[in-house]
């Protein structure tokens, strides 16, 4: 295994997993990162600049690499920070690319995320290089992300999801694909739907909370004003708002339910449960 793998967002939820997982299976990494500063938890990898605003970092991120691990931020202009990775794939001969997408990308009619993300997806599979595209269901680390901090001070959490049922996945299962993926033969030209193995809804998955943590957890059911307005004070731009509450009322709509097999299929091993994780995290929500 002597191809150079770079993994963009080396630092974020995904690629942080992604990094760990290849390096335990003996992969020579390359983990791109904003800020080398912020890197000090990827231990035994290489660790680069990677800035998409400063053309160097890019191309010197790029430099000897044979596959990439493509995740891109939450942000409007995702699909022009995109194009400059791959063109500079391109320049580079990378031979692989395995991309970070979201469950739903193929949706009609697709959701302000979906289309952003599919338009992406458009550009590599017309690229000419070897890809992967993985579309994942939004990942059980949202819950600390976006829900850690009130769960922790108010046994509570709030999301404009009504009822809807959602076969969430942990991160580390995701992970787990991207690596064989990107090491393995065989699944180049594929998209992956990748999910948990059941649809939950958000009361069940706050009596999970509660029965682990030991003290009753309640989900909230907010109106989408409630919620644009906690994301206004919590400090996210306008643009990456209305991405996030399409997809929000998709989700509600019942669109995310789906389960597949994938995990399974491509691991060996069943999906991780929302109990596990919940186990797993505990101290995130304390």
């Amino acid at each position: 295994m002597n191809d150079t793998i770079l993994v963009t967002g080396a630092t974020g939820t995904v690629g942080s997993q992604v990094v760990k997982k290849l390096a335990e299976i003996g992969a020579n990494v390359r983990a791109a990162v904003r800020s080398t500063s912020k890197a000090e938890k990827l231990s035994g990898v290489e660790v680069v600049e990677f800035d998409l605003n400063k053309p160097e970092t890019v191309q010197s991120a790029f430099t000897g690499i044979d596959k990439l691990f493509l995740a891109t931020p939450l942000v409007a202009n995702m699909v022009e920070l995109d194009a400059t990775s791959l063109e500079a794939a391109k320049k580079a001969g990378v031979k692989h690319i395995v991309r970070l997408s979201v469950m739903g990308a193929d949706g009609e009619p697709a959701n302000p995320l979906c289309k952003l993300h599919r338009e992406v997806e458009k550009m590599i599979e017309s690229s000419g290089l070897a890809y992967t595209i993985l579309r994942p269901n939004s990942f059980y680390q949202n819950y600390i992300t976006f829900t850690g901090g009130t769960i922790k001070s108010q046994n509570a959490f709030y999301l404009p999801l009504g009822d809807a049922k959602l076969s969430l996945v942990d991160t580390r299962d995701i992970a787990a694909v991207a690596a064989a993926a990107l090491t393995e033969e065989g699944h180049e030209g594929k998209t992956y739907l990748v999910t948990g193995s059941e649809a939950l809804d958000n009361k069940q998955i706050a009596d999970i909370f509660s029965s682990v943590l030991g003290r009753t957890i309640q989900y909230v059911d907010v109106p989408e004003d409630a919620a644009r307005e906690g994301m206004k004070e919590a400090g996210m731009p306008e643009p990456e708002m209305n991405l996030v509450l399409g997809l929000y009322a998709d989700q509600k709509a019942g669109k995310y339910s789906n389960v597949s097999p994938v995990v399974e299929q491509i691991t060996g091993k069943k999906p991780i449960s929302f109990d596990q994780f919940a186990k797993d995290y505990a101290e995130a929500f304390k």
